[in-house]
């Protein structure tokens, strides 16, 4: 495996036949093991699979936790070389923005619900970062997980409106045995904020079983079973249409129930597909 941490080395770097990415900010996990094996798939055996770490300064809002996400880089080296991953590119900020920069990337439809609309900039920021390692690693394929959905969205309108000659592929959210989404965030989790989180899956599952047509009913449902987990702060739960993000009044096809809920400081996102 390569791991190299300048942008001349990576885009000096001779490709492979196709080469898969997988953008991360580090802190791997079961999840991530999933999107490097869909990553291999796309790139075939003649292929190659890059991995980018990078924690993106400008996806965290002010007071947001970005001096204490986690950087384990030995750890992530070593869950890579497992992997079978056959480009680690492990850049500093410094190396990835210019002191004076002041080109960004901003997608405005898709971004201004849910997410976008409670952390102002984050997509800004997602889609300046992912536009960059675009340019800097050129993939065929980039591999994304569907529990950040709407990243997911905003990322193919990207690719769509700027024409990049990249294929998005999307990977079904991994989970726990208690059915809480795998993410780098749950480790912030003390034992009862971890026990009670798992909650929320709880409430999209029963969200998506009720049966219930009315978008305020299936929310309300969701609210009241997340409320039994006395450690629960809801920042929004919402119906939404999954091709545009819009909130939906009626739950019909193509329709996702999305929320946002911290535990403590730890801000946990999910989601479910309705119908």
């Amino acid at each position: 495996m390569k791991i190299l941490t300048t942008i001349a080395d990576a885009q000096a770097q001779p490709c492979a036949q196709r080469r898969a990415l997988v953008p991360t900010m580090g802190a791997l996990h079961k999840a991530h093991g999933e999107l490097i094996r869909a990553a291999r798939q796309a790139a075939g055996k003649d292929g190659e699979v890059a991995v980018s770490i990078f924690v993106n300064p400008l996806q965290f809002g002010p007071g947001g936790d970005y001096k204490r996400y986690p950087r384990p880089e030995k750890i992530d080296e070593e869950f890579c070389r497992n992997a079978g991953v056959d480009l680690l590119f492990r850049p500093s900020a410094e190396e990835v923005y210019a002191n004076d920069r002041s080109t960004f990337v901003e997608e405005t439809s898709l971004s201004s619900t849910l997410e976008g609309k409670s952390r102002p900039g984050h997509f800004r920021g997602v889609c300046t970062v992912v536009a960059k390692l675009f340019n800097i690693l050129a993939p065929d394929a980039a591999v994304f997980g569907e529990k950040d959905f709407q990243q997911l969205a905003v990322i193919r309108r990207m690719v769509r409106d700027l024409n990049f000659n990249i294929d998005i592929i999307a990977v079904p959210t991994v989970r726990e045995e208690d059915g809480l989404a795998c993410s780098s965030r749950n480790q912030y989790l003390n034992t009862e904020e971890r026990k009670q989180a798992a909650v929320l899956y709880k409430a999209l599952l029963a969200a998506k079983n009720a049966g219930k047509k009315s978008g305020n009913d299936v929310v309300a449902l969701a609210r009241t079973i997340i409320t039994e987990a006395p450690l629960a702060r809801i920042d929004y739960v919402e119906v939404a249409d999954a091709k545009t993000l819009q909130p939906l009044e009626i739950a019909g096809p193509n329709t996702l129930l999305l929320l946002a809920v911290y535990f403590g400081k730890t801000r946990l996102i999910d989601n479910i597909r309705l119908a």
